[in-house]
């Protein structure tokens, strides 16, 4: 069942972030989810790194919460800017 929920909070999240990112155009369903699952392991990553506690906690083991989902879409905005980075040469 949490696979089930992560995929769908995937694809909400990653839906979002293209939405900000403008590249919802560019984007179906299946692009959507990949990008929130991707987002949600690099803000989980980037969240470790910048508050010195590692991976523990915002994780959906944890349960669905504000924060986690905040960190699964900073991430995912990121993933979505690099992205566009490398292939525009631009953020934008």
């Amino acid at each position: 069942m949490s696979l089930i929920l992560a995929l769908v909070m995937g694809g909400i999240v990653g839906w979002l972030a293209s939405i900000v990112m403008r590249t919802d155009a560019q984007q179906g369903i299946f692009l959507n989810i990949i990008v929130g699952c991707l987002g949600s392991l690099l803000g989980k990553w980037l969240y470790g790194l910048v508050s010195g506690r590692g991976s523990d906690g915002l994780g959906l083991r944890d349960g669905i919460d504000l924060p986690s989902v905040g960190v699964a879409f900073a991430g995912a905005i990121v993933l979505l800017a690099i992205v566009n980075l490398l292939r525009r040469g631009s953020l934008r």
